[in-house]
C-alpha cells in the first residue's frame, strides 16, 4: 500500500500531462500511487496516459465518459489506497521535493493537513510571455529546500488560520499563516479526512463546498510558506474558458451547497466560514449577476 496516493483529473490535456506525470516521477519521495482519470478526452491524452501506466505500476489509469472535474476527482477518491493524498490537475505540475517535505510535516506533526503554495513568479512570468507572443522556457529550475531548514506554523484553531481576504504580507507581519484559498492542490491530507468527501456537479468553482467540508474534518493543520506548486495558466481549462452565465450557475450553487453544509456546524465554524469565505463569494456572484443584466 503506498503512503502517498496522487489523484489527477485529465481531460485534454496532452500537451500539458506528460509533464504533470514525468513531475511525479522526479519526486525525491518514491512510494506514491497515481490514480488518473481520463474523463473522455477526445485529444491524445488517453494514448498518452496508457503509455505512462504500461511503464510505470504506480500509474493506474481509469477511462470514463467525459462527465465534469468533480466526477473525475471523485472516481479517483474511490480508488485511492494511501494514506495521504494529494490532488493535482492535469496541465499542472510538482516541486520534485513536495512529496518529500510534506510527508516529513504530516509525520512530524500528526496533522491532517500540510498546506503549501504555488509559484507565484512562474505563473505571473508564464503569463506575461503570453500576453507577448514570446513561448514558453523548455526547462524550470527548482530551489532545492533543506528540510532542517523549512520554517513552519503547526495549529489545530484551524477557522483561526483560514482567511479569503488575508494577504500574505500583511498575515506575516502580523506572525500569523495562513492556508488560503480553497484550491484542493494546496495541500498534502490525510486520506481518511477526506475519503468520503465528494466535489459537487459545479463546471466550476466546486473547489468551495468542498474546502469547507474538508475544514470540518480537519483537527490539525501544519502550513508551509513553500511554493511546491506550479500552476499553468491553461486558457482552455475549465475556469479560465467557463462563459459567464456558467459561472454564475455554478456560483450560485457552489454557495447554496456550502450554506447547506454549515447549517448544523458548530457557531464559531459557521461564523468563521460566513465572515471569512461565503461574504466575498457572495459578493462576487452578486457582481457577476449585475454584469450579466447589462
Amino acid at each position: 500500500m503506498p503512503r502517498i496516493s496522487v489523484i489527477v483529473p485529465a481531460y485534454n490535456v496532452e500537451a500539458y500531462i506528460p509533464r504533470c506525470l514525468q513531475s511525479l516521477q522526479a519526486q525525491t519521495f518514491g512510494d506514491w500511487e497515481a490514480v488518473v482519470v481520463d474523463d473522455g478526452s477526445s485529444d491524445r491524452t488517453p494514448e498518452i496516459l496508457d503509455g505512462f501506466a504500461a511503464k510505470d505500476a504506480r500509474i493506474r489509469i481509469i477511462h470514463q465518459p467525459n462527465a465534469g472535474v468533480s466526477a473525475a476527482r471523485n472516481r479517483a477518491l474511490e480508488a485511492i489506497r494511501g494514506e495521504y493524498c494529494l490532488i493535482i490537475d492535469g496541465d499542472d505540475f510538482l516541486h520534485p521535493q513536495l512529496m518529500e517535505i510534506c510527508l516529513h510535516f504530516a509525520e512530524k506533526d500528526h496533522s491532517d493537513l500540510v498546506a503549501f503554495t504555488y509559484d507565484r513568479t512562474y505563473r505571473k512570468g508564464l503569463m506575461a510571455l503570453h500576453s507577448l507572443g514570446r513561448p514558453e522556457p523548455e526547462t524550470v529550475s527548482f530551489k532545492q529546500y533543506r528540510i532542517d531548514g523549512i520554517k513552519s506554523r503547526t495549529t489545530d484553531n484551524i477557522y483561526g488560520w483560514v482567511s479569503e481576504y488575508a494577504m500574505l504580507g500583511k498575515l506575516r507581519q502580523k506572525g500569523r499563516w495562513t492556508i488560503k484559498h480553497c484550491q484542493p492542490w494546496r495541500c498534502l491530507y490525510r486520506t481518511d479526512r477526506i475519503r468520503d468527501i465528494r466535489f459537487p456537479d459545479c463546471r466550476v468553482y466546486e473547489d468551495l463546498p468542498w474546502w469547507g467540508d474538508v475544514l470540518l474534518r480537519v483537527r490539525k493543520a501544519t502550513v508551509l510558506n513553500l511554493p511546491l506548486y506550479f500552476y499553468y495558466p491553461n486558457y482552455r481549462g475549465a475556469i479560465l474558458s467557463s462563459g459567464q452565465e456558467i459561472r454564475v450557475e455554478s456560483l450560485r450553487r457552489a454557495i447554496q451547497l456550502s450554506e447547506a453544509s454549515y447549517a448544523n456546524a458548530a457557531p464559531h465554524q459557521r461564523r468563521i466560514w460566513e465572515r471569512e469565505f461565503l461574504s466575498s463569494f457572495r459578493k462576487k456572484l452578486r457582481q457577476k449577476e449585475c454584469q450579466l443584466a447589462r
